[in-house]
C-alpha cells in the first residue's frame, strides 16, 4: 500500500479548498442564473476533492477551519479575489488547465493519489470546458468584454509560475506539465483573439510562495470568513 505524503495532500487539498470557497462567494452574485448553478457545481466538485485530500493528511475539519494562515499550502493564484466575472474565468482557465494535466499524470501512475485523480480528472474536464467557453465568448465578444478579459489574464499571469514548482510527494513530470499548459492556454487565447501576457521583466515582482505558507493580503480576510462559524461554535454538531 502506498503511503500518502502529507505535504502533497495538504498542497493539493488546500488548492481545491480555497478555490472552492472563492467560487462559493458568487452565490447570489453571478451575472445570470445559469452561471449561479455552474459556479456552485464547480465549487462543490472542488470541495469534494479537498475533503478527500485533506482527510489523507488528518482531520479534514480541523485542517480546514483551525489552521492559521501560514499553515496553508495553496498556490497564491487560487486565493485571489473574484473580481469581475472575467477575472474569475481567467483564474479558472489558468488553474483548471494545470489541474487537468496534473491529475491526468497522477491517474496514469500507481502512486497514492491515482484513485482520487482518476475521479477528479473527469470533474476538472468540465471545469476547464466551462472556463474555455467563457474565455472564447468574452474574448470574441464586445470591445468591453474583450478588454476586461485581457485585463484579467494580464493581472493573474504573475501567479501562474508557482503552479509548476515541484511539490514534495507529487510524482509528476513538471517540465512536461508546464509545456502542455502553455500550449493549451496559448491556443485558447489565440482562438479568443486575446494576447498571451508577457513574462515578467527582469527584476519585476512575481508571486510564488504560497506553497511555503506566504500568502497575499486578501487571503487573511477570506480565511477569517471561511473559519468564522467553526471557530465561533467549537465542538458544535449539526
Amino acid at each position: 500500500m502506498n503511503r500518502v505524503p502529507v505535504p502533497a495532500a495538504l498542497a493539493l487539498g488546500d488548492d481545491a479548498l480555497v478555490l472552492s470557497h472563492r467560487l462559493g462567494e458568487w452565490a447570489g452574485n453571478a451575472p445570470v442564473l445559469e452561471e449561479e448553478v455552474a459556479l456552485a457545481n464547480i465549487a462543490l466538485d472542488l470541495l469534494g476533492q479537498a475533503r478527500a485530500l485533506l482527510s489523507l493528511a488528518g482531520d479534514e475539519d480541523e485542517l480546514a477551519f483551525l489552521r492559521e494562515e501560514r499553515a496553508f499550502r495553496n498556490v497564491q493564484l487560487v486565493e485571489q479575489p473574484n473580481g469581475d466575472f472575467a477575472h474569475t474565468i481567467a483564474r479558472q482557465l489558468y488553474f483548471s488547465a494545470y489541474q487537468q494535466l496534473l491529475y491526468g499524470q497522477l491517474a496514469s501512475g500507481e502512486g497514492p493519489f491515482a484513485p482520487l485523480a482518476a475521479k477528479a480528472v473527469k470533474e476538472v474536464a468540465y471545469h476547464l470546458d466551462h472556463a474555455e467557453h467563457w474565455t472564447l465568448r468574452l474574448g470574441d465578444g464586445t470591445p468591453e468584454s474583450h478588454a476586461r478579459m485581457q485585463r484579467a489574464l494580464d493581472a493573474l499571469w504573475r501567479y501562474t509560475g508557482e503552479l509548476f514548482e515541484p511539490v514534495e510527494g507529487v510524482s509528476a513530470d513538471w517540465p512536461a506539465l508546464q509545456d502542455g499548459w502553455s500550449a493549451y492556454v496559448t491556443d485558447v487565447l489565440r482562438r479568443a483573439g486575446l494576447t498571451l501576457p508577457e513574462g515578467p521583466r527582469e527584476g519585476a515582482w512575481t508571486a510564488g510562495a504560497g506553497r511555503q505558507g506566504i500568502h497575499t493580503e486578501p487571503f487573511g480576510r477570506m480565511l477569517a470568513e471561511m473559519q468564522h462559524l467553526h471557530r465561533s461554535h467549537p465542538g458544535a454538531s449539526w
